[in-house]
């Protein structure tokens, strides 16, 4: 079942939206480090700057805003899709969907299908596999794709694990019909053994909000977070990736019959470039085909991959086909691969709110 391929079906166009405010890891950051933590985590991680959203911006505004673009851009009908898919850690209410409510306004049709999909850094490798199985259908013609992220509003600003890494922002990835499209290939994957290495532990149903999941806690590193802070097990997500990426990536090459000098760009979860550059080392791959826009952006979740492709590679995919492998990993523990052609699609430029 972890192996998937799709005929007929592919992406037509690609839009981002990202905050305007813009933190500086150097300058821009609490006490909680000193000036040379600050810079090794920078060196590390290579996250730079990030973007955060406005309190009263959320996930689905920084989609709407890249859809309603991209819809714009497209001279798209918006009465023509059929289906729109809402992925986030992060969504509007924990009751209704946000789907739906993107739906409204967008100004899409009631006969339009939304639905969420809750996963974090593997969520558009999912997301796309879901988009792509639905356009595949009989009726089914055009789906888009939504995928946001505002994680500023889970971490905790005086966590060590956290507070350096995180950013806000939103994606819209129209996918159609394409009888001259080149088959895709997809890998998912999952691990629940691993669930609590990135975590929100308290504010959802097996631990409800009450004034104990609220209370601020100091521990030992000097962290300081609440139970409804996401907290992240740093050394266990990076061992996670070692352990399984680099296999997963053989693992779909070998599926879609394809080696390395076929592929364009190697698009990887923007969650750190000493990790990224083990992949391609570990692959034998060279590393200028690896791709990243985490330095201006910083680690986005789900949002990370397509965020890098409108931001590194928007005139390649405007102007010529290419050959992507994408790889998302993260929080579930969850992981998947993708092998797409794209051709001439539409990517507007990257829209600031």
């Amino acid at each position: 079942m972890s192996l998937i391929s799709y005929k007929g079906v592919s992406i037509s166009g690609l839009a981002a939206a990202v905050p305007r405010n813009i933190i500086d890891n150097q300058t821009n950051i609490n006490n909680i480090f000193t000036n040379t933590e600050r810079e090794n985590t920078i060196s590390t991680t290579g996250i730079k700057f990030r973007r955060i959203a406005d309190k009263d911006i959320c996930s689905s505004d920084l989609c709407f805003v890249a859809a309603d673009r991209l819809l714009n851009s497209m001279n798209c009908d918006r009465s023509s899709i059929d289906l729109l898919i809402f992925v986030s850690q992060t969504p509007d209410y924990r009751q209704p969907a946000t789907a739906p409510i993107l739906q409204y306004r967008l100004g899409l049709s009631k006969n339009t299908g939304a639905f969420d999909i809750n996963l974090a850094c593997s969520g558009y490798i999912y997301g796309l596999s879901t988009a792509f199985a639905y356009c595949s259908m009989k009726n089914v013609h055009k789906v888009l794709l939504l995928v946001g992220e505002t994680l500023s509003k889970i971490i905790s600003f005086e966590d060590r694990a956290t507070s350096m890494l995180f950013g806000d922002g939103g994606t819209a990835t129209l996918i159609e019909k394409d009888n001259k499209g080149k088959e895709s290939f997809f890998s998912l994957n999952s691990d629940g053994s691993g669930y609590n290495v990135l975590i929100i532990e308290g504010g959802g149903y097996r631990h409800p909000s009450s004034p104990e999941t609220l209370s601020l806690q100091e521990y030992p590193d000097g962290s300081k977070r609440t139970q409804e802070n996401l907290k992240m097990d740093g050394m266990e997500v990076f061992n996670f990736t070692m352990r399984e990426v680099p296999n997963d990536i053989k693992k779909i090459m070998k599926f879609a019959d394809i080696k390395e000098k076929d592929i364009s760009y190697f698009i990887f979860h923007q969650a750190n470039k000493m990790m990224t550059e083990f992949f391609m080392k570990k692959l034998q791959f060279p590393s200028e085909k690896a791709v990243y826009s985490l330095d201006i952006f910083g680690n986005t979740s789900a949002v990370s991959i397509p965020l890098t492709m409108v931001s590194e590679i928007k005139k390649d995919l405007q102007r010529k086909e290419l050959v992507l492998l994408l790889s998302g990993f993260g929080g579930g523990l969850s992981w998947g691969s993708a092998i797409i052609y794209t051709n001439q699609i539409c990517v507007p430029e990257i829209i600031e709110i």
